[in-house]
């Protein structure tokens, strides 16, 4: 049978590109998002995926979410934590409400998901969680302490994580994307992007998509049974701490 994987932020960038590899490798796949209704519909009508509609940064949303997932597809085989925001400004500018909200959706996301699969996967002795993390939660960003923040907490709850569930058959590890060529970086300016950004990559080119979707499904699959607790960066160079 088919296993079942979730994609939180499946429909858009990085996400759209992971549930496609999911999906082209024959998992039943279901995607989920919370704020873009236009570009979830033309994902379903695309792909003939269901989204489902949620905000990850809220507990008992993810639990009823889950719930209601389960009961029409099956049991979450295999968990992806790629939702997450910017909310960006220098600390000194920094509002108390632009901390909570990444904090919420990028860090506590991933409790909020993890928190309600986990005991249903350590029943069945199996399961696969993916969080995607971020470059810039590995080496910091200017103006992006709170998403720094989150996404290297993201780290440390991978392998906290992974160490509780090793021995129940559950791997847990993380995805670093680099820069990749998404709607995100449409507010960069050329002249920043040629500069500041293409200048720092070894290999000369921003990321894809896909390139960080093949990462997501090796590590999703029954041939990653031996890898838990470990970060996988896929940054063409830019960062190798």
């Amino acid at each position: 049978m088919a296993r079942v994987a979730l994609i939180s932020g499946g429909t858009r960038g990085i996400g759209a590109a992971v549930s496609l590899a999911f999906l082209q490798a024959g998992y039943k796949v279901v995607p989920t998002y919370v704020a873009d209704r236009a570009a979830a519909e033309a994902f379903r009508n695309k792909t003939g995926l269901t989204p489902y509609r949620w905000n990850v940064g809220d507990f008992e949303a993810c639990s009823e979410g889950i719930k209601e997932v389960e009961a029409a597809v099956g049991p979450v085989d295999v968990l992806v934590n790629n939702a997450g925001i910017v909310r960006d400004a220098a600390l000194h500018k920094m509002d108390r409400e632009k901390w909570q909200e990444v904090i919420d959706a990028d860090l506590g996301g991933a409790f909020n998901m993890c928190r309600v699969v986990i005991e249903g996967m350590r029943a069945r002795k199996f399961g696969r969680i993916v969080n995607v993390s971020s470059i810039n939660g590995q080496k910091g960003q200017y103006g992006q302490t709170n998403y720094s923040a989150a996404k290297a907490g993201l780290l440390g709850f991978t392998r906290a994580l992974a160490l509780e569930s090793a021995h129940m058959g559950i791997t847990v590890n993380a995805i670093c994307p680099g820069y990749i060529d998404t709607d995100m970086l449409e507010i960069v300016s050329d002249d920043v992007l040629t500069k500041d950004i293409l200048s720092k990559i070894p290999v000369g080119r921003l990321g894809t998509a896909a390139d960080i979707a093949r990462g997501v499904l090796f590590l999703g699959s029954d041939d990653a049974s031996f890898i838990t607790g470990s970060t996988l960066s896929i940054n063409g160079g830019q960062w190798m701490g």
